[in-house]
């Protein structure tokens, strides 16, 4: 564990890891190359029924500055520059999506042994306003994640979430959507040795009454070869295998099925990702 508490995606972030990442659906292709000047080069490629989408990212490291350029089939152009450590903890990001100039927006992300900060405005005559803080230690931490709308002068989001963390238990409790949603979500390491973890995330809707209930576990059968598995409450069944052939190489298999309607056909998705 880390000093300090994190920023606040990080509170629910491993339950939210463990439920939602590498599910797929759809079929992703991603291959990096490098350049011998140090150019990373990621294209990507994804098939959704029978869209496909691709886009190509290049990026430069020169000490601490990070500039990405990525470009996808739509012509669109996304540019990021993150200047690492210009102080001591803290993180400049500037991007800008073109041709949408009204996209342009300044980061700022500061880490602390006790706190941890991270401010954005948009680089426009009315900007939006974000601002998120954790205040706390890497064991108990309590933080809140704020939006305002200069034009409008309205808040436009209002969330607060607090997290608890030891050596193998990590829970979290936040209250989103300007208090109309709680969310509590819960992860244990059962076996570090395998990487063996259980998780469960429950989220309660104050306007519609609605409860979302997740549960989740992985597992790792050998070194390379991670296993995961998901269900909720509405009868979604979801596995994935992962394998890793090479190192930072990785191939996924994903299948969801409705378990309340078996006849209907099983959603299969395919992963592969390959880095030199």
């Amino acid at each position: 564990m880390g000093k300090g508490p994190g920023l606040y995606s990080d509170i629910g972030k491993k339950t939210r890891d463990l439920l939602y990442r590498d599910y797929q659906t759809d079929h992703k292709f991603t291959i990096t190359t490098y350049s011998p000047t140090g150019v990373a080069i990621t294209s990507s490629g994804l098939k959704k029924g029978d869209l496909f989408l691709a886009d190509v990212n290049t990026q430069l490291k020169n000490k601490n500055i990070t500039t990405d350029i990525k470009v996808d089939t739509n012509s669109n152009l996304l540019a990021t520059v993150t200047v690492d450590e210009a102080a001591p903890g803290l993180k400049t990001i500037f991007s800008c999506r073109i041709p949408d100039q009204s996209s342009a927006k300044m980061e700022l992300q500061y880490l602390h042994d006790y706190a941890g900060i991270c401010t954005s405005v948009g680089l426009t005559a009315n900007p939006i306003v974000n601002f998120s803080g954790v205040l706390g230690t890497n064991v108990l931490a309590l933080g809140t994640d704020v939006s305002f709308d200069t034009k409008a002068g309205a808040i436009t989001k209002c969330n607060a979430g607090l997290s608890f963390t030891n050596a193998d238990l990590i829970t979290s409790l936040n209250l989103n959507n300007k208090g109309d949603s709680l969310s509590a979500s819960y992860y244990h390491i059962v076996t570090p040795l395998t990487s063996t973890a259980v998780g469960a995330e429950v989220t309660h809707s104050f306007s519609t009454n609605e409860n979302t209930i997740t549960v989740g576990t992985q597992h790792q059968l050998d070194p390379l070869t991670t296993v995961k598995a998901r269900v909720n409450n509405f009868g979604t069944a979801t596995a994935l295998i992962q394998h890793e052939w090479r190192p930072k190489s990785l191939f996924t298999i994903s299948g969801e099925v409705d378990t309340k309607a078996v006849d209907k056909s099983a959603k299969f998705g395919l992963a592969l990702a390959l880095k030199p």
